[in-house]
C-alpha cells in the first residue's frame, strides 16, 4: 500500500514539474508580449504626435491659402468691375465694334486652363497654343487701340496692376498648396505606419492574453497537483505512524511474554541472570 502511494506521488511530482515549467514559460512569453505591445504603443504615440504636427502645418498652410484666395477673389471682383467700365467706355469710343476685352481675357483664361489640365495630342495642343496666341495678339491690339484714350488707359493700367497682384497671389497659393500637399503626404505616410504598428500591437496583446490564460490553466493544475501530493503525503505519514505503533505493540507483547516466562522461572526458584532481572523490571513484574 505504501509503495503504491509513494509511486503515485512520484508520478504527481513529475507532472507537477512539467506543469510548473509550462506555466513559467508561458508567463515569460506573456511578459515578452506585454513588453512588445507597450513598446509598439509607445511608437504609435510618438508617430501620432509627429503626424499631428504635419497635420497642423498642413492646416495652417491651407488656411493661409484660403485667405489668399479670398483676397484674390476680391481683386478679381475689382478687375471685373473695371472691365465693365472699360466695356462701357469702349462702346462709346469704339465705332468699329468687336468683342469686349473681358470676353477675350476670359476665353484666354479658359483655354490656358484646358492646356494645363487636359490630356491632348500633339496636334490638338499645337492648335490650342496657336488659338491662345492669336487671342492674345487680338487682346493686345485692342488694348493698344483703346489705350489712346486717356481714361481707358488709366482703367487698363489699374487692371494690369490688379492682375499683377492676383498673379503674385496665385504664385503664393500654388507654392503654399504644394507645401501643404507635402505635409499631407507625410501625414498620410505616418498614419499608415501607425495603422501597421497598431495591428502589430493588437496581435502582441492577443498573444499576451492567450499565453496568460494558458499559464493560468497550468497554475490551476499546479495548485491541484500540489494538493494531491500533500494529501497523499498525509496518508503515507498516517500509515507509517500506524505501522510504527503496530511494531511497537508487537515488541511490547514479545517483551511481556518473555518477562512472564522469566517470572514463572523466578517463582520456581530458578536462578536468573542480570539481564533477566532487568527484563522483569522493564515489564513491571518486580
Amino acid at each position: 500500500m505504501l509503495e503504491k502511494l509513494e509511486e503515485r506521488i512520484s508520478v504527481l511530482q513529475r507532472e507537477l514539474k512539467e506543469y510548473e515549467e509550462n506555466r513559467d514559460n508561458l508567463n515569460s512569453l506573456a511578459k515578452e508580449m506585454i513588453a512588445k505591445r507597450n513598446e509598439l504603443n509607445q511608437q504609435v504615440k510618438d508617430l501620432l504626435e509627429k503626424a499631428k504636427e504635419f497635420k497642423a502645418k498642413r492646416d495652417e498652410l491651407n488656411n493661409q491659402a484660403k485667405e489668399w484666395r479670398s483676397e484674390r477673389n476680391k481683386l478679381n471682383e475689382q478687375i471685373d468691375k473695371l472691365y465693365e467700365q472699360v466695356d462701357k467706355l469702349r462702346r462709346k469710343i469704339d465705332t468699329k465694334g468687336g468683342r469686349p476685352l473681358r470676353e477675350l481675357q476670359r476665353e484666354i483664361n479658359k483655354l490656358e486652363f484646358r492646356q494645363q489640365t487636359a490630356v491632348l495630342t500633339v496636334e490638338k495642343e499645337r492648335q490650342l497654343v496657336d488659338r491662345i496666341s492669336k487671342l492674345r495678339e487680338e487682346l493686345e491690339e485692342r488694348k493698344r487701340q483703346l489705350e489712346q484714350n486717356a481714361e481707358l488707359r488709366e482703367l487698363l493700367n489699374s487692371i494690369r496692376t490688379l492682375k499683377q497682384q492676383t498673379g503674385s497671389l496665385n504664385q503664393k497659393i500654388k507654392e503654399t498648396m504644394e507645401k501643404a500637399n507635402e505635409y499631407h503626404g507625410q501625414m498620410v505616410e505616418y498614419f499608415k505606419k501607425i495603422d501597421e504598428l497598431r495591428k502589430e500591437a493588437d496581435k502582441a496583446h492577443q498573444e499576451f492574453i492567450n499565453a496568460k490564460n494558458k499559464a493560468d490553466e497550468y497554475h490551476k493544475l499546479v495548485v491541484k497537483v500540489r494538493k494531491e501530493i500533500k494529501d497523499f503525503e498525509k496518508v503515507i505519514k498516517a500509515l507509517k505512524l500506524q505501522s510504527a505503533k503496530t511494531r511497537e505493540q508487537i515488541e511490547r507483547e514479545k517483551l511481556r511474554k518473555k518477562a512472564q516466562e522469566i517470572y514463572e522461572m523466578f517463582k520456581k526458584g530458578e536462578k536468573l541472570s542480570t539481564e533477566d532481572i532487568l527484563l522483569l523490571q522493564r515489564a513491571g513484574l518486580i
